[in-house]
């Protein structure tokens, strides 16, 4: 699979009624929505791809796949989108993304003209539906963490190829935080949104 694909197929989890729902959950239309999550997606993976590649990265994110996400939560989707933004989204977001967790919040609401608190909500609710949808393709397959790491590596690198707006995304998430990245980052977004 490459990350279009895995993207994708995390999107056709969310499509139809789920998609509804986290509009009603952060309060917006179902286009902005759908924007945010186009958005969204592609930044959680690539930092999931830059995190596994770092030493020990790959070997953390398969034992806390094995332990806390085996896809049972894509059974239910409808049940867990009910119960809004989780702490434990909220703890998947502060270790894959770090001190940019902002940054990506702002650059995501800039880009689909969401509130930023909106954008931190909609990806703590959209992080443990990734990591369940990764914890389930890693138990079909048989994957360990280094095959983990490095379909995530892979997928990462083939999205960035066939669109630049998403390289671009990964070298500024590599870049020290200054006021201008958060524009940077919606400008990005927004010619990525755009150019689908």
């Amino acid at each position: 699979e490459n990350m279009d694909d895995l993207m994708q197929s995390i999107v056709a989890q969310l499509s139809g009624a789920p998609m509804a729902q986290l509009s009603s959950q952060l309060g917006t239309d179902s286009r902005t929505t759908q924007n945010a999550v186009q958005a969204a997606l592609p930044l959680l993976l690539g930092a999931l791809a830059k995190n596994s590649a770092a030493s020990g990265g790959a070997d953390a994110l398969a034992s806390a796949l094995d332990r806390d996400h085996d896809g049972s939560i894509l059974d239910d989707i409808g049940g867990f989108l009910a119960g809004g933004a989780s702490s434990d989204g909220a703890a998947i977001l502060g270790h894959i993304l770090g001190k940019r967790e902002p940054t990506v919040e702002a650059g995501i609401g800039k880009a689909t003209g969401m509130q930023t608190d909106q954008t931190a909500q909609l990806l703590q609710m959209l992080a443990p539906i990734v990591l369940g949808y990764l914890g389930r393709q890693k138990r079909q397959q048989g994957m360990n963490a280094g095959t983990l790491g490095e379909l995530l590596g892979t997928q990462s690198k083939q999205a960035q190829s066939q669109n630049p707006a998403l390289s671009a995304l990964a070298s500024l998430l590599d870049k020290d935080d200054d006021g201008s990245i958060v524009d940077d980052l919606g400008g990005m977004l927004g010619s990525f949104l755009s150019g689908r």
